[in-house]
């Protein structure tokens, strides 16, 4: 997942990019409405933690502009501003949902997590396609049952491929959503942590568009296990 992270304070932004990193999300920061107006009109971003007392702009205004040019992006918004009515403005602007200052990294996580499955219309954390099980919650991934020892950037991959089957992404979009806007990107990083995870998981699953991304294919689609069942079907020790 490649989050936006609009925060003018530096030891919350540090904190939750931190937080972030580690659980393998992507994460760009930025300190003003400009530049946060910049990447959600550039970037595939598919989610944005915007804080509302920014130096340039107010955070309520420059969501507003969004959602009048019709940007659908899901906004979780940060605020200390804890009177009711004020959360409400934010809601009724066109937030998606809010937190409250000072909050928990653990409650912010599983906000996002809320907040993305609610986006893509699943109501669980796993994602289950053919043989391929994909735990959100636990940043974990199996195939026929058995754990998979992926690096970050492949775990990334394989839930953008996940969340996104049977859909052509173009490689400038999975860069976006991998690396961020990082300056030292080898060119053919993208198509090396491809190439290493269809070593893992199966070469059938992710096909080549040529001169445009990849397409991640599945013959057969089964709907998420509950977590008593998944637990049931992994081998013991």
């Amino acid at each position: 997942m490649f989050i936006l992270l609009v925060e003018d304070d530096p030891y919350i932004a540090k904190s939750i990019v931190m937080a972030l990193a580690h659980l393998n999300f992507s994460v760009e920061h930025v300190t003003t409405a400009k530049d946060a107006d910049y990447f959600v009109k550039n970037t595939a971003l598919d989610l944005c933690l915007l804080d509302l007392g920014l130096p340039d702009q107010d955070g309520l205004d420059i969501l507003k502009s969004w959602r009048d040019q019709q940007i659908n992006l899901p906004v979780l918004v940060l605020t200390a501003r804890n009177k009711t009515q004020q959360c409400v403005d934010a809601l009724n602007v066109g937030a998606d949902d809010y937190l409250t200052k000072p909050f928990e990294l653990s409650e912010l996580i599983a906000r996002i997590h809320a907040l993305g499955r609610r986006h893509r219309g699943f109501a669980s954390n796993q994602i289950q396609l053919g043989e391929i099980l994909l735990d959100k919650a636990m940043y974990k991934a199996y195939l026929k049952g058995q754990e998979l020892n992926l690096s970050r950037r492949e775990y990334t991959l394989l839930e953008i491929f996940m969340l996104h089957p049977k859909q052509v992404l173009k490689n400038e979009v999975l860069i976006d959503k991998v690396y961020g806007f990082q300056d030292n990107i080898e060119s053919n990083a993208l198509n090396v942590h491809i190439f290493h995870l269809r070593q893992k998981i199966g070469v059938q699953y992710i096909q080549t568009v040529r001169g445009v991304g990849y397409i991640f294919q599945v013959e057969l689609e089964i709907p998420p296990k509950s977590a008593d069942e998944h637990l049931n079907s992994l081998p013991s020790s």
